[in-house]
């Protein structure tokens, strides 16, 4: 394996616009993938870690321009693909090549399995029949499939060994680069290590660089030499895949490392609940994008109470500013007369009185105004009484260790000079 970069991405974006209308009036825009870099050696295989919904597809058809690209570059072994024209991304798509997510949805059900691993062949130019058979027969061999089951149908296949077969059919044009999307998902666990030991036997059979895209942190950590972890857009972490998984950097990494399952009871542990709001892309919140849910938002100056606390402040802060708080409701739900302080503060597990005198008072107050039928007035107190760094400014992505990097206010030392310390995340030197 070589850091030689194979692939640069550098500050890609992909916006997709919400229009409205007839006329389609453009009213906002889905910042669905929003400057995203990293790099790909060659040899190397890389992981695209996060959630359902973060990003990670849009990031993988955008890099390989299944998808236009709204921004950025991306440049494949020292050249600008976003500046290619359709003769030079055709030469391209022969040395990139893509294994989609759904084994079943990626293949035509009425070509053979041995059309469907012929047809780049016959795209790139392989006309003679009898070489692309023979080619077909061999690439199913190497994937452990019989040469004859290019006579069969998708459907006579089970979702390992269509998963099986669509590696051959990336393998066909003989690619530098392939691009796995979610490629065990949708099988079953027993088959997955399989398909998994399958791809690291490609890989160094013939020299392959790969971006391997998962929310599931126990695959990457199997395959992967370095891992980049995204949220709503942008790449919050990325490093060496154990170190970012023996010392994570981020509290959103480490929230997802937490949901791994041990088999170990002993070392089972609770894992960490992200409460609050999943944003909206098309509406990403101010500042750190990853505030709303944080379970280690950087509290006020002189704020005496646990971070359990503060963080559900900072969800009633939230919901009230934005005028989703219905007190209302919440008095129906309850079987009470009239909504009552009571009432907001039980909803949000909000201790009575908190230990600290003065947000208390703060509280107390805005609980009132709320109950009263003024939440957007209640919102703009808390607003004011309980700021937060993590919401007003983005925070700069930090080098934490040589190859390890983290785009947190924690490790700023200027905001954060020792509360990162309280959740093991450690302040970052200045570059």
């Amino acid at each position: 394996m070589s850091r030689d970069p194979l692939v640069e991405v550098e500050n890609l974006e992909k916006h997709y616009p919400i229009t409205e209308g007839l006329l389609k009036k453009q009213v906002g825009t889905v910042r669905a993938v929003d400057g995203v870099s990293f790099d790909i050696g060659r040899g190397e295989t890389v992981g695209l870690v996060g959630e359902s919904g973060c990003g990670k597809s849009t990031a993988a058809t955008s890099m390989l321009r299944l998808e236009e690209p709204t921004g950025g570059t991306v440049r494949f072994d020292g050249e600008d693909i976003t500046e290619y024209d359709d003769a030079a991304l055709k030469r391209f798509r022969r040395r990139a090549q893509m294994i989609f997510q759904d084994p079943s949805s990626s293949f035509d059900p009425r070509m053979s399995i041995g059309e469907s691993v012929a047809e780049p062949l016959r795209i790139h130019g392989l006309n003679d029949r009898t070489r692309r058979r023979a080619v077909v027969e061999d690439l199913l061999e190497r994937v452990g499939l019989s040469a004859s089951d290019a006579d069969r149908y998708p459907h006579e296949f089970s979702g390992g060994q269509k998963q099986r077969v669509a590696v051959a059919r990336a393998l066909s044009v003989n690619p530098d680069f392939i691009l796995a999307d979610e490629p065990v998902s949708a099988l079953d666990v027993s088959i997955q290590a399989d398909v998994l030991s399958l791809l690291d036997d490609v890989q160094s059979e013939f020299g392959l660089s790969f971006l391997l895209i998962s929310h599931d942190m126990g695959v990457v950590r199997q395959v992967c030499d370095r891992v980049n972890v995204m949220y709503l857009g942008e790449i919050v972490e990325s490093g060496p895949t154990e170190e970012v998984f023996g010392n994570p950097q981020h509290p959103y990494t480490k929230a997802l490392l937490s949901s791994i399952p041990r088999p170990d009871p002993r070392k089972r542990g609770r894992g960490i609940e992200l409460t609050g709001d999943v944003p909206d892309p098309s509406n990403p919140p101010d500042g750190c994008r990853f505030h709303t849910r944080c379970p280690a938002v950087i509290p006020p100056e002189g704020l005496a109470v646990a971070q359990e606390t503060w963080r559900s402040l900072l969800d009633l802060r939230s919901r009230a500013a934005r005028g989703d708080l219905d007190p209302g409701a919440l008095a129906d739900a309850a079987d009470e007369p009239s909504p009552t302080p009571a009432l907001v503060r039980e909803a949000f597990d909000l201790p009575d009185p908190l230990p600290d005198g003065e947000a208390e008072a703060t509280l107390a107050a805005a609980l009132e105004t709320a109950a009263d039928g003024d939440v957007a007035a209640a919102g703009e107190r808390l607003v004011e009484a309980f700021p937060t760094p993590c919401a007003r400014q983005a925070p700069e992505r930090r080098r934490v260790s040589p190859d390890h990097e983290a785009t947190c206010h924690l490790h700023d030392p200027d905001l954060a000079p020792d509360h990162g310390d309280a959740y093991g995340i450690g302040v970052a030197e200045n570059d």
